[in-house]
């Protein structure tokens, strides 16, 4: 007779006459694998940024050179073309954002002493605490540490912000420079990567799926990067407009600003709110008219984000808020900037994968946004009415007692 701690497991571990420990092993030997998995990705940044990056560029680009092949283009012509046009690209936006930055960079000692002159005079508004907070510091001082004790310093390691960016500067062209020859070799090869994907495969039947499935990626990869692009560079001059506007110096640079971090979910736009807002610090009197200007920021990449662009990118390729937020964080820890730009990406090409491969259905409804993609086995429908009943339910006896009717007889013996 089973244990009254059996109804107690989950439902891959409750079957009968099985024993739970294997099983426990299993994901022992999984979150081991996960952890060591997450390591390597993150030791081997250097090279995975850039081969990851192109890769999502080849998908991306892959029906370009689809349609160019069709027309008697080669393969090897349209990956030249595509990518001395990224590296145009690329160049043009750098060009135009050295003037702003190095100009930046000279007058940091006095944008520092403007900055300190207004946070010293929201300081002294704010006297009274100081005064407080110093004297409860003296007295912590006086009563916890003996007369001879040494005295603690904080030093910092005097690098400027001149000297990261010329320290960070060769790897990231290095890795540029990688991500386009490896993108044109890619490209070039024509359908050759599809091919070898596909004959990896056994039955007619999964070289089929393997092969729809890839051709899935690229309309998702190159509909969600499209648009996003589009509105991007639209949002990008939204900004660079009302930086002007408001008499702010380099309204350009604040526009490819805005263009580009908007890439990076939620995060892109809390950095371009703070910014517009040290700066306007710095050019503007007072604390309102900076708070104004940091609000038009935020105003703009709201309507962006809550309206504009649900509007115009298709909800199958929406995707869960918390996921996003926590895969850009993700991302962000293993590989800096460039990680949280490729978060997003990624997950869509998870979800397409999640519709093609055997046993991931689950994982592709995780991942999607409010209108889920349809589960067989009517699961969505039973979650739907499961999670709607219980949320009747004042505490958790209650929600146990409206929810034990929808549980089938023969599964209610099992359960808790």
């Amino acid at each position: 007779m089973p244990g009254p701690s059996k109804g107690y497991l989950f439902p891959r571990f409750a079957n009968e006459g099985e024993s739970s420990v294997p099983r426990l092993a299993n994901w022992a030997v999984i979150g081991i694998f996960l952890i060591m998995g997450f390591g390597a990705i993150a030791a081997g940044r250097d090279f995975l940024m850039p081969v990851t990056m192109a890769v999502l560029l080849f998908f991306v680009f892959t029906p370009l050179r689809r349609f160019a092949q069709r027309r008697g283009v080669p393969d090897a012509m349209t990956a030249a073309g595509i990518t001395l046009s990224i590296l145009l690209a690329v160049a043009v936006i750098a060009y135009a954002a050295s003037g702003p930055i190095s100009r930046a960079i000279s007058n940091m000692p006095l944008i520092s002493y403007q900055l300190e002159q207004k946070f010293d005079s929201v300081r002294d508004s704010l006297s009274d605490l100081r005064d407080a907070a110093a004297r409860i510091e003296e007295a912590q001082t006086e009563d916890t540490l003996p007369d001879d004790a040494p005295a603690i310093r904080i030093e910092q390691d005097g690098e400027t912000t001149l000297g990261m960016v010329l320290k960070t500067a060769p790897l990231l062209l290095g890795q540029t420079v990688f991500t386009l020859i490896l993108l044109f070799f890619m490209i070039a090869s024509g359908d050759l990567l599809y091919l070898k994907i596909v004959q990896s495969f056994d039955r007619m039947r999964d070289k089929r799926g393997a092969y729809l499935a890839l051709r899935e990626i690229e309309d998702s990869l190159g509909n969600y990067l499209g648009a996003i692009t589009i509105i991007n560079a639209c949002l990008g001059l939204a900004i660079g407009l009302a930086m002007w506007a408001w008499g702010l110096p380099g309204a350009l640079l604040f526009g490819i600003g805005g263009f580009i971090l908007n890439y990076i979910p939620y995060l892109g736009a809390i950095t371009g709110v703070a910014i517009s807002g040290l700066v306007a610090l710095v050019v503007m009197p007072g604390l309102f008219w900076p708070a104004m200007v940091a609000l038009t920021y935020l105003g703009l990449t709201s309507l962006e984000g809550q309206i504009i662009t649900p509007y115009f990118v298709s909800r199958r390729l929406q995707m869960n808020t918390v996921v996003v937020f926590l895969a850009v964080a993700l991302w962000a820890w293993l590989w800096s900037v460039i990680g949280m730009v490729i978060a997003v990406p990624v997950l869509v090409v998870l979800r397409v994968l999640a519709e093609h491969v055997p046993g991931w259905e689950k994982f592709g409804n995780f991942l999607a946004g409010d209108k889920p993609p349809a589960l067989e086995d009517d699961d969505e429908t039973e979650a739907k009415e499961l999670v709607e009943t219980g949320a009747e339910a004042e505490d958790e006896p209650a929600a146990r007692a409206m929810t034990r009717e929808m549980v089938n007889p023969e599964e209610r013996s099992g359960s808790f």
